[in-house]
């Protein structure tokens, strides 16, 4: 399979299958971020279907001075956030949930398992209920794994502001948990 630089290129070139093949690789992960910013399905999917058609537009422009992916996360975050300022939604504690969070689950007895799951989900609603400015780079960078230098590039800020954000989003959440 080709990597995604070549994908692009060959997309950028009006190549259809290249693009699906983009598509087929990066929608799982753009629905991820999607869904843990908006925290509502519905919308996920929106903004995934929006970042898709703003990423095809722009596919000439695309100057590979990131990496495919980087770009990718930037484009649905900002889909994500400008959803966000334009509806204000209320987070739906209820959609953000262990099924979104794969490779969260634990391994061992089934007890443990659910004792695991019933932490996890505690961990991703209190992240849900975070502002928007903190959820955003804690879920770039603790959920998706994201370096530090590639959030803050999606989020088009320095890294030490991003280490700030980070660290105050990471008080915030502590204090959810702890009131838990």
């Amino acid at each position: 399979m080709a990597d995604s630089e070549a994908l692009v290129a060959a997309a950028a070139a009006g190549d259809h299958a290249a693009f699906d093949a983009l598509v087929r690789r990066h929608t799982p992960m753009m629905y991820r971020v999607a869904l843990r910013i908006t925290g509502r399905p519905a919308e996920a999917e929106d903004v995934v279907q929006e970042a898709w058609l703003a990423a095809w537009r722009s596919l000439a422009t695309f100057r590979h001075e990131s990496a495919v992916s980087t770009w990718l996360y930037r484009v649905v975050t900002n889909g994500a956030l400008d959803l966000l300022r334009r509806h204000r939604p209320t987070v739906s504690i209820e959609s953000v949930s262990i099924a979104e969070a794969p490779g969260l689950v634990a391994d061992g007895t089934p007890e443990r398992q659910v004792v695991h799951a019933e932490q996890v989900d505690a961990v991703l609603r209190a992240i849900a209920r975070l502002d928007v400015a903190q959820r955003v780079p804690l879920v770039l960078r603790e959920l998706e794994g994201l370096s530090y230098e590639e959030v803050a590039e999606v989020l088009e800020v320095g890294v030490p502001a991003l280490r700030s954000r980070l660290h105050r989003a990471r008080v915030a959440l502590l204090g959810q948990l702890r009131e838990r």
